[in-house]
């Protein structure tokens, strides 16, 4: 859903997709632009959403622009189905994935407001069974750590409690499981996205509310703003009639995507909305004549707007000379042309989101499309060269560029994997022997995973995520190429098994193949040792 994000963190982060937006040199731009006070071309957005459309494969996109406490823009291009041609609108809802956080560091920003709650409260003063793998860590741990992105955690530790859909993992299982995942830097020493402590912040907000996260974020935030048709989640969505289906492209072809909908990614990436709906969200932040009433105190706004944690310059670009990157309270932190710049994106299985916010300008962008694609930041970017005067640059022809560089690297990556795996395939006897790697392992975190032959094949299922399933093919020695059952995911895995000196695995470590597998594939944290047969029935 983030991974929400995006990637782009998974989701988006992600949260999923390449964070940085261009590979391009940055757009050259005055120091600090003049305000452009020429209305938006409305014409030309129509123009380069029609293009994305055509050349990025997306069946859908919605665009909304705010300016000035008004809204200019707030429009549907496509179709929000390639089955129904069912037409996108301004209505249409999405999951916004990522651009969740914002919502949830606002819900806490309300209880700093009402005097319930201080960003640098410890955690364990809400949760006493909070605990991260250092002990130390966990006394320090505050309720603004759990926001920035800085808790010393691998980018997406632990993410496949959530990733891919259909796990059984509780709120309690992430709480619990923080624990067994070791520090991949010194606290509060570096930037790396993370989902599962939004699960946590999540939970701060029902202890201190007696709300669930859901009920308090559509009764405090949504509902004052009017958000009428958006919810705190798919299940929740009062007309759950124009929802955009979710795409990706695979093997060169548009396929719908299963439809995420595990309510434990809330907090991080749970909301389903509109472009009409977050246009009121965004006016309110932005504020102003025209704008709803603020929901929160000033200064509480502009810590979240506050740079908390360092990103390095490269993670998000901007397209402009950007000088700094840093993540704030549910935000992510930069300049462009000399004026801040305050976004966030979403990524949720088959669909990317993107709000933009110049608050000098009042100026706001809302793009949400649904399909795996940068067109989002090809149409943010064009609006933004808008009002930032910047001529004559080809938004859409960048992510083009981008996705070639990729299919000469990360995918070559994995190509050649797949001929070393065709090489150990035909090397093999017909009748290959698996007993050796046959059992069922178990992982402190993510639970067990049966490796299981059937007919001819080995595999591999996880008994708490069933969807992740996949075709277990030899490799090298006893390192295997795990490829997943739904080729949606993009995330086929290296599975090395460690054997004991009768031959037989005792254990099992996986990785990505791809350095572009979105991070919330994180199958590098799992430590599977073997402890007895696999499961009956395992292959069902």
């Amino acid at each position: 859903m983030t991974s929400f994000f995006i990637p782009l963190g998974r989701l988006t982060a992600v949260l999923g997709l390449v964070l940085a937006i261009t590979l391009n040199p940055p757009t050259t731009c005055a120091q600090v632009a003049l305000p452009v006070t020429t209305p938006l071309d409305v014409a030309a957005v129509d123009a380069v959403v029609a293009r994305a459309l055509k050349d990025l494969n997306v069946p859908g996109i919605a665009v909304a622009v705010v300016k000035d406490g008004q809204v200019v823009l707030a429009k549907g291009y496509g179709v929000s189905s390639l089955a129904t041609k069912a037409p996108m609108n301004a209505n249409t809802l999405f999951g916004i994935a990522s651009n969740s956080k914002a919502f949830t560091a606002a819900a806490l920003g309300l209880l700093v407001d009402e005097g319930k709650l201080r960003w640098d409260d410890k955690v364990t003063d809400y949760i006493p069974e909070f605990r991260m793998y250092d002990p130390y860590v966990t006394a320090e741990f505050t309720v603004r750590d759990l926001l920035c992105h800085r808790s010393g955690l691998g980018l997406g530790a632990g993410d496949l409690m959530m990733f891919p859909d259909s796990s059984d993992f509780t709120v309690k299982d992430v709480i619990h499981n923080l624990r067994y995942f070791k520090p991949v830097s010194s606290f509060r020493s570096k930037f790396d996205y993370d989902n599962n402590l939004y699960v946590v912040a999540g939970e701060v907000v029902k202890r201190i509310s007696g709300q669930s996260w859901a009920e308090f974020v559509e009764a405090r935030l949504l509902k004052p703003l009017g958000m009428k048709r958006s919810a705190a989640g798919f299940a929740r969505l009062a007309n759950p009639t124009n929802v955009s289906e979710g795409y990706a492209r695979v093997n060169n072809q548009t396929e719908v995507v299963a439809r995420y909908v595990n309510p434990l990614t809330g907090p991080a990436g749970g909301i389903y909305s509109s472009v009409t709906d977050l246009s009121q969200w965004a006016l309110m932040l932005l504020g102003g004549s025209g704008a709803p009433a603020p929901l929160l105190k000033p200064a509480t706004q502009r810590e979240l707007w506050t740079p908390q944690t360092v990103a390095p310059p490269t993670y998000f670009t901007t397209g402009y000379n950007t000088h700094f990157s840093a993540y704030g309270l549910g935000w992510f932190l930069q300049d462009a042309c000399g004026y801040k710049v305050v976004l966030h994106n979403g990524f949720v299985p088959g669909q990317v989101t993107m709000v933009t916010l110049l608050p000098e300008l009042r100026l706001g962008i809302i793009v949400l499309t649904n399909q795996e694609s940068g067109a989002y930041a090809a149409i943010t970017r064009t609006i933004e060269d808008h009002y930032l005067g910047v001529k004559n640059v080809d938004r859409v022809q960048e992510i083009l560029d981008r996705l070639k560089n990729r299919a000469t690297g990360a995918d070559q990556i994995t190509a050649d994997a797949y001929k070393q795996v065709a090489l150990a395939q035909k090397a093999a006897p017909k009748k290959a022997d698996y007993s050796a790697y046959v059992g069922r392992y178990h992982d402190a975190w993510l639970g067990d995973v049966n490796v299981y032959q059937q007919g001819p094949q080995l595999w591999l299922r996880a008994v708490r995520a069933p969807r992740l399933v996949g075709q277990v093919l030899p490799y090298r020695g006893s390192t295997h190429v795990v490829r997943w059952k739904s080729r949606t995911f993009n995330a086929d895995a290296f599975a090395t098994f460690t054997l004991d000196d009768q031959g037989r695995a005792s254990g099992l470590k996986m990785k990505p193949i791809s350095p572009a597998t979105d991070f919330s594939y994180d199958f590098q944290d799992l430590d599977f040792k073997r402890v007895a047969e696999p499961t009956a029935g395992a292959g069902q």
